[in-house]
């Protein structure tokens, strides 16, 4: 059965989340690790509980084909079409280009409000999820969106982004020079006074909706459904790659992989802030650094 709204806001219980194993640690605190299996099959934890009402599941089932059929499920289908569109294209993949933030507007000033826009239906999707665990008596900070540990999800934030971000940029460049991967642009905006500041609003408005959505509501809503952390983990892991097929195969398996680590880290951790600001500062470099590097590189394609 759900569990109230009220009994979620215990202050008690605010820095307490149920981990593997049955002991209680404080929110965000990663238990020492004897095993290598703890990580790699991990125990799914009591918190939060397991729906048993059939007619709570199927509402939950359905809540969660709606939400991605609004969102990025519909973005995954969209993106599989573009590939398969740019496979069917007499020109290789290598030499086909796709740009992730482009022209919306011939005036400056009103692409700068289209972007802008963009940046606040990402953010709204976000939220969408947030607010959903929040209506159904998930407070927000059991999934870890607070701002109670900020400077050390900051900088824990950092260490995921060289952890995904150098590795990441490897990967598309070898999936490039195979013909794996098209001409990936992060901007093609103009060079204008607002693309630097709007740019870095896209990378948060980017790493919020996906890191809220993929991460923290799904894999929240599939422990209430009783699934299983790896198997819940694979599917969140599959749907953020499968928005990124437009970049070609080497976006799709980079992005399994991310989600992979980001995911696990989120289920051993409880801590999302951590994974939104990693996130944003991968797509700050990427998004930002493109544009100032362009041209003036031998090596990016």
């Amino acid at each position: 059965m759900r569990a109230s709204r009220g009994s979620n806001r215990n202050p008690s219980l605010r820095n307490e989340v149920r981990h593997p194993g049955g002991d209680s640690t404080p929110t965000g605190t990663v238990r020492p690790v004897s095993t290598l299996r703890a990580w790699l099959s991990p125990t799914r934890p009591g918190d939060p509980e397991e729906f048993t009402d059939p007619a709570e599941r199927k509402a939950i089932g359905v809540e969660l084909l709606v939400v991605f059929a609004v969102t990025l499920g519909m973005s995954g289908l969209q993106s599989l079409v573009s590939l398969l569109d740019a496979l069917l294209q007499p020109t290789p993949l290598a030499q086909q280009q796709v740009a992730i933030n482009q022209p919306q507007a011939h005036l400056g000033l009103l692409d700068m409000l289209a972007q802008l826009v963009n940046v606040l239906r990402l953010v709204a999707w976000g939220a969408l999820g947030a607010f959903l665990l929040w209506r159904g008596g998930m407070a927000l900070w059991r999934i870890g969106l607070d701002r109670t540990r900020l400077g050390g999800d900051v900088l824990r934030g950092a260490g995921l982004a060289a952890l995904i971000g150098v590795p990441g940029l490897g990967l598309y460049l070898l999936a490039h020079a195979l013909g794996l991967s098209l001409t990936v642009q992060p901007s093609t905006l103009t060079d204008a006074w607002w693309r630097a500041p709007v740019l870095a609003l896209a990378a948060f408005g980017n790493a919020f909706a996906e890191e809220v959505l993929v991460v923290g509501y799904v894999l929240t809503r599939l422990r209430q459904l009783g699934w299983s952390e790896n198997r819940s983990l694979w599917l969140a892991a599959l749907l953020r790659g499968s928005y990124h097929l437009y970049q070609g195969f080497g976006g799709f398996v980079g992005n399994v992989v991310m989600g992979l680590v980001y995911g696990r880290i989120w289920q051993r951790t409880n801590r999302l802030v951590p994974l939104i600001v990693g996130h944003a500062l991968i797509d700050v470099v990427a998004f930002v650094g493109y544009s100032a590097l362009r041209g003036h590189v031998s090596w990016l394609p």
